[in-house]
């Protein structure tokens, strides 16, 4: 049940990492109609997240990475990676989205009900906890890790570091997110071709991410 659950939270996951690659243009780079409207999907069955309002806040991100205008970022306080997990969520979540999701999940209990004797039991572990670790997923790969002040690379002009994984954990860790000193120097680059553009030392050394 647990690799079900582990299974359930990358595949979660993969559905975030297809709408990002959507905001960056390189999901279908000859079709952006096709390619927004991909993200689009992706995105909602992610957790029924707008994608319009998420893609604004990631291009601040990318034009702001580890600053005040930076909406992925900590407000200098509340440093703690739970406050700032915290802080994080509440940039992405809304009523009208947390709505939805109940809305679903009553939808999907309704009709685990005549077919399980646990449907709740199912629905908690296989719907929702799969969606929570996946945001834990992304937030500690994608976020905390590479833009937490002590890993930026020296000389770098913003925050971002970039994982020493080997290729195989760092896809199984977040699909590769924790190069993410490579995402924000090539951020047109798809998440399965981060790898390739690795290069010795290439981690720790610090560069302007152009904006997107």
């Amino acid at each position: 049940m647990i690799l079900v659950i582990l299974i359930r939270t990358f595949l979660q996951t993969g559905l975030f990492i297809v709408a990002h690659d959507a905001m960056h243009g390189c999901l279908l780079p000859g079709n952006l109609r096709c390619n927004t409207l991909l993200g689009r999907i992706a995105l909602g069955l992610y957790a029924c997240i707008p994608y319009r309002h998420c893609r604004s806040n990631h291009i601040r991100h990318h034009r702001s990475p580890g600053d005040r205008n930076d909406p992925d970022f900590h407000d200098g306080l509340h440093t703690h990676p739970l406050f700032w997990f915290f802080s994080f969520m509440r940039g992405y979540l809304s009523a009208g989205q947390i709505l939805s999701l109940l809305a679903i999940w009553g939808i999907g209990l309704a009709a685990l009900h005549p077919n399980t004797s646990h449907p709740l039991l199912v629905l908690g572990l296989f719907w929702i906890l799969p969606l929570v670790l996946s945001s834990v997923q992304l937030f500690l790969f994608g976020t905390y890790l590479p833009h937490r002040g002590q890993s930026a690379p020296p000389g770098s002009s913003h925050q971002v570091g970039s994982s020493s994984l080997p290729p195989a954990l760092s896809l199984l860790t977040c699909y590769h997110f924790g190069y993410h000193w490579e995402h924000h120097h090539y951020p047109n680059s798809p998440w399965y071709s981060l790898p390739s553009l690795r290069r010795p030392g290439q981690a720790e050394r610090g560069a302007t991410a152009p904006a997107q």
